[in-house]
C-alpha cells in the first residue's frame, strides 16, 4: 500500500453531527524505534508489545459548522481545558487532512484522559493520538458503506502514525511490528501490522509491571531526542543493530527462548538510552532509582533463575516483564524490593493486551 491509497476517491455523506469514544493503550517496544525521517517515517525497525490497562479513553463530539476557513476544536485533558496540547493536535490534523478532508467542516470537542502519568515515559503520545485517530477516522466510516475492518485499523494506524510513530503499534495487538525490516512479511514504514510469525504461547500473556520512578515531565521530549539522532555518531550502526535484534526475535518469539529474549530486551533498552547520553546535546533520563531497581532485577534472576527482565522506554520509569507463569513470586519480590525506589510507592500492574476498542455511549 501508499500513501494514495488512504485518500477517500469518492464524495461521501458526510454525518451533520455525532459523539465517539474509544479507548487506545499503550505499547511498549521490544526493539526500540529512536530516529525518524520526514512524514514521521522511522529510521528503524520496531516491536512491541500492546499493553492492557495503561491506555487513554478519547471521547470526540462533532458537528459541522459554517465556516471552513480553519480547523476548529476545544480540548479537555482529565476534565480540563489544555491549552498546552493544543498546538501538537493542530499540527496533526494539519498533516492528515488530505487523509480526511472533512476536519475543517467540523467543530470538535475532544475529552481526554489517561489511566497513568502523562509524559513519564509510558507512551501517552501513543495511546492518546491511537485514540484520536480512531475517532476522527469513525467520521468516514460513518459515511462509508461496508468499510472493511481491516482497511479501517490500516488506515487507523497510519493516521495516528503522523501524529505520534509508535501510536501506529497502538491500534491492535497483542505484538505488533513497524518499520520496513527484510523477512516480516507485509512489513511496511506506513503503518503497524500484526506480527506475522509463530509466537509462542508464553509471549500471549506476557505481563509488565510499571515501576513509576519518576511521574512527572521528562527533562527532554521524545520528539527532541529523536531529532537529536539526525547527525548522531553512532546512529547508522544503532540502525542496523535494531534489523539485526528484530531478526533474532523471529526464532525467540518461535521457540519461547526466555533467556535469549531477556538478552535482546535489556540490550535494546539500554542502547536507547546510550543513543540520548551519547547524542550532542546528550542528556539522561534514567534516574538513580532507575539503576537501583536495574540492578535488584539482575541480583534477583540470578539467585532465583526467575526470568524476569526490565526494559525502558524514553523516561525513568522500569517495565518489568515476566511470564504469567511467574506473577505471584515476581509481585512479590516488586513489593518487598522495588516499590521504595518507586515514587510515593506507585506501580501499575499491566499485561499484554488486544490493542484499541470503541466505546459504547449511552
Amino acid at each position: 500500500m501508499t500513501e494514495k491509497d488512504f485518500i477517500p476517491q469518492e464524495n461521501l455523506n458526510y454525518p451533520k453531527k455525532g459523539k465517539v469514544a474509544y479507548k487506545a493503550p499503550s505499547n511498549i517496544a521490544l526493539v526500540k524505534y529512536w530516529g525518524k525521517k520526514e512524514n514521521q517515517i522511522p529510521a528503524n525497525p520496531s516491536v512491541s508489545f500492546t499493553l492492557d490497562a495503561c491506555a487513554t479513553r478519547t471521547t470526540l463530539t462533532y458537528h459541522q459548522k459554517e465556516d471552513k476557513s480553519d480547523f476548529s476544536f476545544d480540548l479537555f485533558f482529565e476534565g480540563k481545558p489544555k491549552e498546552d496540547f493544543k498546538p501538537k493536535i493542530e499540527t496533526f490534523l494539519k498533516r492528515i487532512e488530505s487523509y480526511l478532508p472533512y476536519l475543517r467542516e467540523y467543530h470538535f470537542t475532544i475529552e481526554t484522559s489517561n489511566s497513568f502519568p502523562h509524559s513519564s515515559g509510558i507512551a501517552s503520545s501513543a495511546s492518546g493520538m491511537a485514540a484520536l485517530a480512531l475517532c476522527l477516522l469513525e467520521i468516514e466510516k460513518e459515511a462509508t458503506v461496508n468499510q472493511d475492518s481491516e482497511f479501517f485499523n490500516k488506515k487507523a494506524s497510519f493516521l495516528a502514525r503522523l501524529g505520534s510513530g509508535s501510536a501506529c503499534r497502538s491500534i491492535k495487538g497483542n505484538l505488533v511490528q513497524w518499520g520496513k525490516h527484510e523477512g516480516l512479511e507485509n512489513s511496511t514504514d506506513l503503518f503497524g501490522v500484526n506480527y506475522p510469525n509463530k509466537v509462542n504461547n508464553v509471549f500471549k500473556s506476557f505481563h509488565d509491571t510499571i515501576l513509576l520512578v519518576h511521574k512527572g515531565q521528562k527533562t527532554v521530549s521524545s520528539t527532541v531526542g529523536h531529532n537529536l539522532m539526525n547527525g548522531h555518531p553512532y546512529a547508522a550502526s544503532r540502525f542496523v543493530h535494531a534489523h539485526t535484534n528484530l531478526a533474532a526475535l523471529e526464532a525467540v518469539f518461535a521457540n519461547g527462548d526466555l533467556n535469549q529474549f531477556i538478552n535482546i530486551v535489556e540490550s535494546e533498552a539500554l542502547t536507547l538510552h546510550a543513543m540520548m547520553m551519547s547524542s550532542t546535546p546528550y542528556f539522561i533520563l534514567m534516574m538513580p532509582n532507575t539503576l537501583n531497581i536495574i540492578n535488584a532485577i539482575w541480583t534477583y534472576r540470578k539467585k532465583t533463575q526467575i526470568p524476569v527482565c526490565f526494559t525502558l522506554d524514553a523516561g525513568a520509569n522500569v517495565h518489568v516483564l515476566y511470564p504469567e507463569s511467574y506473577s505471584k513470586e515476581v509481585i512479590a519480590f516488586i513489593k518487598t524490593e522495588l516499590v521504595q525506589y518507586c515514587e510515593n510507592g506507585h506501580y501499575i500492574c499491566d499485561k499484554v493486551g488486544n490493542g484499541a476498542k470503541k466505546i459504547e455511549l449511552k
